[in-house]
Formats: C-alpha cells, sequence, structure tokens
C-alpha cells in the first residue's frame, strides 16, 4: 500500500502536509551527494551548519509556504517562527530538517522530523501535537509516521515511492539502551539509572544520530536517553523539533518520553529554543529513571 493510500483516513490538511514532506525527502535523498560541505554558518543554539542543513530547511520551509495549508513553521535552523501571514489553513509545524548532520561525513543515518499542530500554535505542549513524522536516510530510506491511529513505517521504493512496510507499531520489550552525554558529567540519578540498567544486561547501542537511536528502540525496545547534565541541566535536545514529535510517535506505540520526572507531552514550552532532558522508550526504563529522580528507589 502506498502513503497516500494509508493516509486517506486522515485529516486532508495533515496528510497533505505528511505528503509534502515526504515528497521532499526524495530531494534531500539526493542532496547528500551535492551539498555535503561546511558553511560559514552557525545556527541558533551555536552549532556549525552544514550547508545541507540550510538547504534542507529552506526546501521544506518553502513547501510548506506554497501549500498555504500551515500558518506557522518553528525550525530548528531558524532563530524565530517563521509566520505565513497568506496562507489561508491553521496548521502549525515544526521541523528539524536534519537530525544528527555530524554523521553524514562519516556516513551514517541521518533524519527529518516534523511534528504538526491543527490549530497554528507551534508553542504549544506536546499533547495538542495531531500528528509527528520522520524519515531515516539509512540503507533503506523509510518514513514513519502516527496521525493518534497508531504508528506506520513506509519505505522507499525502486519506484521512488513509499510502501507500506509495517502497520500498527507496538514497541517491544527489550534491552537496547542509547545514552547520550559525557559519564564523567552524568548527575547522580542518571549515572545509578544507568548502572542499574547494565546491571540487568541491557546492551549500549548509541550512535549520534537521534533519530536513528529512535528507530533502533523503536524496533528492539529499551530507551534513549540525553540526560540532565551537570554544566547542561537541561540536557541538549530541543523540545519542539525533537523531543516532543518522538514523544507523541513513541506513546502512540506504546512507550513514554519523560524529563526524569514528568510526560514530555505535558511540557509547556517557554520559548523556541527551549531544550529538555529526555528519556524515551519503553514503560519499564522510563518508571525506572522517574523513581530514581524522585528518590524512592533504594
Amino acid at each position: 500500500m502506498k502513503l497516500s493510500e494509508h493516509l486517506k483516513e486522515v485529516d486532508g490538511s495533515i496528510a497533505e502536509i505528511i505528503l509534502l514532506v515526504a515528497d521532499r525527502a526524495r530531494e534531500i535523498k539526493k542532496a547528500f551527494l551535492t551539498h555535503n560541505f561546511n558553511s560559514n554558518t552557525k545556527n541558533m543554539f551555536g552549532e556549525r551548519q552544514l550547508e545541507l542543513d540550510k538547504w534542507a530547511d529552506k526546501l521544506l520551509i518553502d513547501a510548506l509556504r506554497r501549500s498555504k495549508l500551515v500558518r506557522a513553521v518553528a525550525s530548528e535552523e531558524q532563530s524565530s517562527i517563521v509566520e505565513i501571514v497568506k496562507s489561508k489553513g491553521e496548521l502549525g509545524v515544526v521541523l528539524d530538517p536534519l537530525d544528527g548532520v555530524s554523521s553524514v561525513a562519516t556516513n551514517l543515518s541521518v533524519g527529518t522530523i516534523a511534528g504538526i499542530f491543527n490549530e497554528g500554535n507551534v508553542l504549544e505542549k506536546g499533547n495538542k501535537m495531531d500528528a509527528a513524522m520522520y524519515i531515516l536516510y539509512g540503507p533503506l530510506t523509510t518514513l514513519v509516521y502516527s496521525a493518534k491511529q497508531g504508528v506506520h513505517e513506509f519505505v522507499l521504493n525502486h519506484d521512488n515511492e513509499f510502501v507500506l512496510r509495517k502497520e500498527n507499531i507496538t514497541l517491544p520489550e527489550g534491552n537496547i539502551y542509547s545514552p547520550g552525554g559525557l559519564a564523567i558529567d552524568y548527575v547522580d540519578e542518571h549515572r545509578q539509572f544507568i548502572s542499574q540498567l547494565e546491571s540487568e544486561g541491557y546492551k549500549l547501542r548509541y550512535s549520534g544520530s537521534f533519530t536513528a537511536d529512535f528507530q533502533q528502540i523503536l524496533t528492539y525496545g529499551g530507551v534513549f536517553s540525553y540526560p540532565s547534565l551537570k554544566e547542561k541541566p537541561d540536557g541538549k535536545l530541543r523540545l519542539l523539533f525533537e523531543a516532543n514529535p518522538m514523544s507523541f510517535i513513541i506513546e502512540q506505540a506504546g512507550g513514554r518520553g519523560s524529563d526524569g520526572v514528568q510526560r514530555i507531552l505535558d511540557i509547556a514550552p517557554k520559548a523556541i529554543d527551549h531544550r529538555v532532558p529526555l528519556y524515551i522508550g519503553g514503560n519499564k526504563p522510563i518508571e525506572l529513571v522517574e523513581h530514581f529522580f524522585r528518590g524512592d528507589v533504594v
């Protein structure tokens, strides 16, 4: 089944945006050959951009603007919300145009992440989100989406069509853990959590690309974390562009997203650049880390 056929039960405007991002993903995939070099600019987080970062950001925002379905876009590569004044639609879209882009130089998997709100406010809590998706550019180019009707995976075939690979994905119980940050910078609660996982036989698998590591957790089960660190108490990942869309998807697959204390989707964004510690994966490890942060694990 093609992606367009699968989306017939999804709200028309939301389905169109998912298809639009999927269509541009085909172009992004080709651009790895032509735009893989450093630019002389940094994004609002002080991170060096690849030319591919900037190109993919413009490609997606221009397409969203032309759709006339989107009122506002928040992108990791933009310092402020992009307001689309002539739009006839009311959707809001949050974007990480290229997640894990530092992995491009070593030919590891990177991704595109998007979240969609049907009321145009990109600074809503994640629990107001209506759909989320990501595209993983790996040995296969895959697309995973949820519109509150399960989690579904598609693969780009030889005819350049996204076709159904897995439907109604349920997060398995597994023992993979993907820990970001330097161990020397861990806070005590996180260090105890990691120690407990290792004592239970969890296997470390971490690539440095959040989208790729998330796909591994969705496939095999376990937990991804980028925690609060001693020098970075708010962690590294952004609430709008990374934590919210992926927490939306993991909850639809039966898992959870947490900052160690509360549900990610219940956190009110303070600004476009709001960062949060992130634990995302199966219910068992998420409950465990919350116990450590509450101090009720001996």
